[in-house]
Order: C-alpha cells, then sequence, then structure tokens
C-alpha cells in the first residue's frame, strides 16, 4: 500500500490510501490536510494507516505544524489514529460538536477537545473552516461536517461513499457509484430526517465535495445532493410504505 497526495483545491491536499482487500474491489481511504496559519487535518485514518499517512501528510508540511484535528464521527477509521497525532503535534487539539466530545472524545483523547457549536466558523488563518452538526447523516449520533469557506469545499465524511480506486477528483457524477456502495454496505441511517439534512447542505452552495471514500467531485454540487437526498428519501418510503 502507499497513501497518494493530490491538492484538490487550494491549499487542500487529499491523502488516500488504496486498500485492496476490502470487497467487492477495494476502497480508498482519504484524509485530508487543510494548510493554513492553524493547519487541519479532517479524518486521522485507522492507527495501522499512521505510518503511510503521516509520512504523506510530512512532505506536505511539518507534522508539528498540525493545530486542528477533525473527523466525521467516532469510527475507527475516522479517527482511530487521533492519538497518534497528538502525540505528533504537540500543538494540535480535536476539534469536533458537543455529542462526539461529551460521549466519547473527552474521554478517548489524549488532550481534552474543543467543543465546536452548530455553524460555529474556526478562522484557520487563509482558511475558514464551518462546523455543521448532522445527527444520524450518514450515521452515528455524533456525526458532524466541515465547509472551508475560502475554497466553498464540503467535507461529506461518509457521504458518496464509493468502492474501488478512481482519481482523487473529478467532473462527471459521483451519485451512481455511491448508490451501488449504499445498496452494498447499507450504511446509511434512514430516519425522516436524514432527506433534509443533506438537502440543508445546499444552502451552502459547495463547488466540491471532498469525499472520505473515493473520487472527490467538482461541479454541481447542489444537485448532487439534492440527488442523494432524493434517493434517501425513496429508501425510507420503500421501507416504511405506510
Amino acid at each position: 500500500m502507499h497513501t497518494r497526495t493530490d491538492e484538490i483545491a487550494d491549499g487542500i491536499f487529499r491523502l488516500s490510501t488504496f486498500v485492496e482487500g476490502v470487497p467487492p474491489i477495494g476502497f480508498t481511504f482519504n484524509q485530508y490536510l487543510i494548510v493554513a496559519d492553524e493547519p487541519l487535518l479532517f479524518h486521522c485514518g485507522g492507527r495501522r494507516l499512521f505510518g503511510l499517512v503521516s509520512e504523506a501528510a510530512a512532505r506536505v508540511m511539518p507534522l508539528e505544524r498540525l493545530r486542528w484535528i477533525s473527523f466525521g464521527h467516532v469510527e475507527s477509521d475516522e479517527c482511530g489514529a487521533m492519538n497518534d497525532w497528538l502525540a505528533a503535534a504537540p500543538n494540535a487539539q480535536v476539534a469536533h460538536g458537543m455529542t462526539a466530545c461529551m460521549v466519547s472524545l473527552m474521554d478517548l483523547a489524549d488532550r481534552p477537545p474543543r467543543v465546536l457549536q452548530h455553524e460555529e466558523v474556526l478562522d484557520l488563518g487563509g482558511k475558514r473552516v464551518r462546523y455543521l452538526d448532522t445527527p444520524h447523516v450518514p450515521h452515528a449520533w455524533e456525526s458532524g461536517l466541515i465547509f472551508e469557506e475560502t475554497t466553498a469545499t464540503l467535507f461529506t465524511g461518509d457521504l458518496f461513499t464509493q468502492f474501488g480506486d478512481g482519481p482523487a477528483i473529478g467532473s462527471a457524477s459521483i451519485l451512481d457509484a455511491a448508490i451501488v456502495a449504499e445498496e452494498g454496505f447499507h450504511a446509511s441511517a434512514l430516519t425522516p430526517a436524514t432527506a433534509p439534512t443533506i438537502r440543508a447542505l445546499k444552502a451552502l452552495i459547495p463547488k466540491r465535495l471532498a469525499v472520505m471514500h473515493g473520487t472527490c467531485f467538482e461541479g454541481d454540487c447542489v444537485g448532487e445532493l439534492e440527488s442523494l437526498a432524493a434517493y434517501y428519501e425513496r429508501k425510507l418510503k420503500q421501507a416504511s410504505p405506510a
């Protein structure tokens, strides 16, 4: 395995590791490094990938410069290496929503986390990251996403997950590939709030979607979000026809 580095927007680097052994055709694990006066890492990766991913990150900037660490929700591939990153970057602090901090991170993180309110903005110096609570979307009570305002990049976490190993970013729709993965994994929570939560993200008018598993998308992001919301809306109706 190796970790590939691609700059998908100005100062935003995708660190991607393809793991062949995940059925049916392998799976990418993506972390994102936002380079600014106070750099932020979104997704930590699993503990076993820390060596590869940290080496890739160090080729972009010294690890000790890292100031903030965040991720979508508490899960091994999202935060398994959290404390390894905290050890490598003495000034770094985990930042997440109240639920994640209260339920898990105040105990799991080696240093106390920074609690973020819904819609709170972290000014990184050259970049601005807005935190968004998205409970149970796509899964986990504490789920949350971030939006980098200066590049209009929405970090979607597990939304738009895809199988395989495609290009870092493209303009072709990723919706069909995301539906194939959802039909395979059945990983998303189907609730009355799922589609409205995804639709609310359209108000950000993102220019690109930075996906955790698969190829990123640049283009009509509002259309992609609406189509994904409509898919989950149909799934919920099929699951509860009454």
